[in-house]
């Protein structure tokens, strides 16, 4: 750490003032000083300061290896900071990092708030449906926000998403001499004046929200018909299994109802759909529902379309499966993916039979019915029957 070239410095809204002597010394020795504007400004960074560049990129900061350079950033480097890049791109000997409280410890100091039961989201250039996820009646989250505007803008999308009866707790400048918190219904936001840092706290009040077992409404996603129902999508990811930042592929994605849920469960997606008016459904759901982050969409019909993808840790064939496909994955996909396959003609089902004798796996057959109305009363409606293999590669 005596060696490291780059010192990367957390600062609050109080700047040198709650700064301690050694990183006093350690700015006094820099030759080039990085941050924003506003941080720049706080340490007094001079000639020495260098703005990052929009959009934001460490490459600037790389360029300087060999020289003394210091990096100025809000709080804690590595919670939505620019800690978190510069370590990827770095030997873990090149740098030393000296976080100060972040603006979400800050919050929830400032309102007595247990942070471990926080959702705690950095939406400075997020859309505010990244917050569809965590919504609940009863729930809270601290959002940091671009700018003083997008409070307003927040609270009217949140009323919009039936939750107007939230308390916000608008948090500027946290931690200086600027700080003030101000606090309203998103239903009746009416600040105009709000200044930049800004975080929001937001005590939810509104509908139930997202359940966390698998199987969400099938109309919570836009289709044309082609999606994967509620009580067979439940059992497929129970069959996925999925688990934090893993990857799915998705092939014949549809909908991309699977998808979308595997990402709710913590992990990353990949869509695979061959029609183009399908794969702009896939991206519109996920849009709506907060994961545009997570859930990738490929046009393009699978195997020729897998060629260039990252591996995957489970595999979902939706659609579409075939001898050729199936040939295909086996040979290239890692150790220990597991593979789903869903079938609803004979052929397919015989062909899943064929992979089952040979493979191994569980074969599973779904026949379910529905209720619904014969004549004056009631009757069962049966569904296609659908036969799943998954297996572990």
């Amino acid at each position: 750490m005596a060696d490291s070239w780059l010192v990367i410095i957390g600062i609050g809204e109080d700047g040198m003032a709650g700064l301690s002597a050694a990183r006093h010394a350690d700015l006094a020795q820099a030759e080039v000083i990085f941050g924003g504007p506003r941080h720049l400004a706080l340490v007094n960074a001079g000639e020495r300061g260098r703005a990052w560049p929009v959009p934001f990129s460490v490459a600037p900061v790389l360029a300087e290896r060999g020289r003394r350079v210091v990096v100025v950033v809000s709080g804690d480097p590595f919670w939505f900071g620019a800690g978190t890049p510069l370590a990827a791109a770095l030997a873990p000997d090149e740098w030393v990092a000296h976080p100060a409280p972040s603006t979400f410890c800050l919050a929830a100091a400032r309102l007595g708030w247990p942070l471990e039961q926080v959702a705690c989201l950095g939406l400075h250039a997020a859309p505010f449906e990244r917050l569809v996820p965590m919504l609940h009646d009863h729930g809270r989250a601290i959002c940091l926000l671009r700018d003083g505007a997008a409070g307003g803008a927040l609270a009217h999308w949140l009323t919009a998403q039936e939750y107007g009866a939230s308390t916000l707790h608008v948090m500027e400048a946290l931690g200086g001499p600027r700080e003030r918190i101000r606090t309203t219904h998103a239903a009746d936001y009416a600040f105009a004046d709000v200044a930049a840092p800004v975080a929001v706290g937001i005590a939810m009040a509104g509908p139930p929200g997202l359940p966390r077992a698998s199987g969400l409404p099938d109309r919570r996603f836009r289709n044309d018909g082609q999606i994967t129902k509620r009580p067979v999508r439940a059992l497929t990811l129970s069959a996925l299994a999925p688990r934090p930042l893993e990857r799915l592929w998705d092939i014949g994605a549809g909908s991309g109802s699977i998808s979308a849920e595997w990402c709710l469960a913590g992990g990353r997606a990949i869509a695979i759909e061959p029609r183009a008016d399908r794969a702009a459904t896939i991206r519109a759901n996920a849009c709506a529902l907060g994961l545009d982050h997570r859930l990738d969409v490929v046009e393009g019909k699978a195997p020729a379309a897998l060629a260039s993808l990252p591996a995957p840790d489970a595999v979902f064939i939706g659609g579409g499966a075939s001898a050729a496909l199936l040939d295909h994955l086996w040979a290239t996909v890692p150790p220990r993916t597991r593979l789903v396959a869903n079938a609803v003609t004979l052929e397919t089902e015989a062909l899943l039979a064929l992979w089952h004798g040979q493979k191994g796996g569980d074969l599973l057959r779904i026949e379910l019915a529905e209720a619904a109305p014969l004549g004056p009363l009631r009757g069962w409606r049966p569904a296609r029957p659908i036969v799943q293999w998954s297996v572990t590669r």
